[in-house]
């Protein structure tokens, strides 16, 4: 793949979900769910071939619904969680009414029904053979796709609607969050995730309908901690007491819409929203954000670490671009080479040596803008860091790459 060309693939319906394929860091591997009301609804699974240039797809159906949501088990490369809408319907007799005429007798039946749209999670298999049939003949899983297999359902009738479904980080596939309406949920995957048992819950509490918007397991701390969004609010919890550890009250001045963790600065967290800031702190001192950064015009979507190199930074946006930036002054490499937390907090005395260095500066790397509607997902690989994919609503996948002069200048 030349330095700034992207690759460019095109789904029929809308869509907004998209996950990188966790478990395969071999092959460049994507997901995404389509939101269709008339059709039923797919995953595409998107196969890029970066020696060759090229996309390889296979397209799963997904009837139960549109998708607003899905995760990839960082386990089992077949399994996978959604977070889809449905429509349900509840009729109920109003009234009965009853005429006698001559010698007939009417019965009048006076009939309501609602309809109403709920939020629902479940998990998912691959068929076994996806992988193996369709490569022969791409365009036969595109008109005769096969039905993805339902494992169990992620729905508490007592705990409202699914937002989002989040797997435990570098787990064995067996933990997983689901966020709904004003609770997270802890469930354990049992019986090769057939069967999803509650085992614990945390309530978002105070004046209003509280409700999360987005959530991220932590993969520090041996992942007991989980941060949430939710309106202008982001929260922290203690996964093994479900206890609020940090508040940031107001974090941001419209909605937060995603957030992300340093992979590798485990005090270090993202945020984005409906201010068209992207604000990355240190929840050890939540006064104020660390860095803030304002390059988007509307709506900021999605905010996504790079899971090697994490001054690599990417942000989607519904001003229709996608913006990598290079936040090297609060990564893990402010001089060039690894630094941990202990030494930054020590301040800069230790490091005369790399005065002499010129450290690279903050920036904004590269403004894509292959896309031409709300980008509302962008995701790097799990099989190649320099990598990345973005989506937008009309259906359009992009995948870029870092481009090489700035990833030599990180590699040596």
């Amino acid at each position: 793949m030349e330095d700034d060309a992207p690759v460019i693939y095109g789904l029929e319906f809308q869509a907004r979900a998209l996950s990188a394929q966790t478990a395969e860091t071999d092959a460049i591997r994507f997901l995404v769910g389509t939101q269709s009301l008339k059709f039923d609804n797919q995953i595409h699974i998107i196969d890029f071939d970066d020696e060759n240039n090229i996309i390889n797809k296979n397209v799963l159906l997904h009837q139960a619904g549109e998708i607003w949501h899905i995760g990839a088990s960082p386990a089992d490369k077949a399994v996978l969680t959604t977070c889809y809408n449905k429509s349900e319907s509840h009729c109920f007799l109003l009234s009965l009414a009853l005429f006698s005429a001559s010698l007939c007798t009417i019965f009048l039946l006076i009939i309501s029904c609602d309809s109403r749209v709920v939020s629902c999670a479940a998990v998912w298999r691959m068929p076994s053979d996806w992988e193996t049939g369709s490569h022969e003949s791409p365009d036969d899983t595109a008109h005769n796709p096969q039905t993805l297999e339902l494992l169990c359902h992620l729905n508490d009738s007592a705990h409202g609607n699914a937002a989002c479904v989040l797997w435990e980080p570098m787990g064995d596939g067996k933990r997983v969050i689901s966020l709904a309406d004003n609770h997270a949920l802890l469930w354990d995957l049992q019986e090769s995730s057939t069967q999803a048992v509650v085992s614990n819950t945390a309530t978002l509490e105070g004046k209003g309908q509280l409700k999360f918007t987005s959530g991220k397991w932590s993969p520090h701390h041996n992942c007991s901690q989980l941060a949430t969004a939710n309106d202008t609010a982001i929260r922290g919890w203690d996964l093994r007491t479900m206890s609020q550890i940090y508040c940031i009250e107001n974090a941001h001045g419209q909605l937060v819409r995603d957030l992300d963790f340093n992979p590798n600065r485990q005090y270090y967290l993202a945020s984005c929203g409906d201010d068209c800031k992207v604000k990355f702190w240190d929840v050890r001192n939540i006064q104020e954000p660390v860095k803030s950064l304002e390059e988007h015009s509307h709506w900021v979507w999605s905010v996504r670490y790079n899971h090697s190199h994490d001054q690599l930074v990417l942000t989607a946006s519904s001003d229709s671009r996608l913006i990598l930036s290079n936040m090297v002054s609060i990564s893990s490499e402010p001089f060039g080479h690894l630094v941990d937390d202990e030494e930054l907090s020590e301040g800069e005395d230790n490091h005369q040596d790399d005065k002499g260095k010129e450290p690279l500066k903050d920036s904004v790397v590269s403004t894509y803008e292959e896309h031409e509607d709300s980008v509302y997902a962008a995701e790097w690989s799990s099989a190649d860091p320099w990598l990345f994919a973005s989506l937008s609503y009309d259906g359009r996948l992009v995948i870029n790459r870092v481009p090489r002069a700035l990833k030599y200048r990180i590699l040596l």
